[in-house]
């Protein structure tokens, strides 16, 4: 007798992100994917996928990246799998990346955080993580900085239907910050 596949939450949840975006890639044509990870790490087993996108349109100049992360580890896979009822119930973590080149991060920073704060609200983790060559002159604006936000609780199938509204955000976002 043939056994079924039964889908994880990390399967089922990065299936609706994928359909969603590449809706909004091909047929909406409001966004453009850049790049994809779909990643199972062996060593530690855990998984990871993400979506790279870019406003359709726009400024060449100010191509921001969105991007969305999702991941599990082998705790959360584990627990799914054999119905483990002890600890936190099995989930996902989802994080939203922005990457963005700033010329001046003295003053671009605290702009960028504002505007996610405006965009998001205060509860969730946000960090941006500024990098440049070395070598390259400090002053001369070439910094890539990424915006990472983090929510604070983990997600599973429950969230499914937030996934349409979580990426017209992101697209605003994107809009806002291709604005400052």
């Amino acid at each position: 007798m043939a056994m079924l596949f039964d889908p994880t939450i990390f399967d089922n949840l990065k299936i609706a992100l994928e359909n969603q975006l590449y809706d909004l890639d091909n047929l909406d044509e409001r966004v453009r994917i850049v790049n994809r990870v779909d990643r199972l790490d062996m060593a530690v087993m855990s998984r990871e996928f993400a979506l790279q996108f870019i406003l359709a349109g726009g400024e060449r100049s100010k191509r921001i990246i969105g991007e969305i992360r999702l991941d599990t580890s082998l705790r959360d896979l584990a627990a799914e799998l054999l119905e483990l009822q002890e600890g936190d119930p099995p989930g996902c973590s989802l994080r939203l990346l922005f990457h963005l080149k700033v010329t001046d991060a003295d003053a671009h920073c605290p702009r960028i955080e504002a505007a996610l704060r405006g965009q998001w609200g205060a509860e969730l983790s946000l960090t941006q993580t500024l990098c440049f060559v070395y070598g390259g002159e400090r002053g001369s604006g070439n910094y890539k900085n990424t915006v990472e936000l983090r929510f604070n609780r983990r997600i599973d199938e429950e969230q499914m239907n937030d996934l349409p509204e979580l990426l017209e955000h992101m697209m605003l976002t994107l809009e806002v910050l291709e604005r400052l």
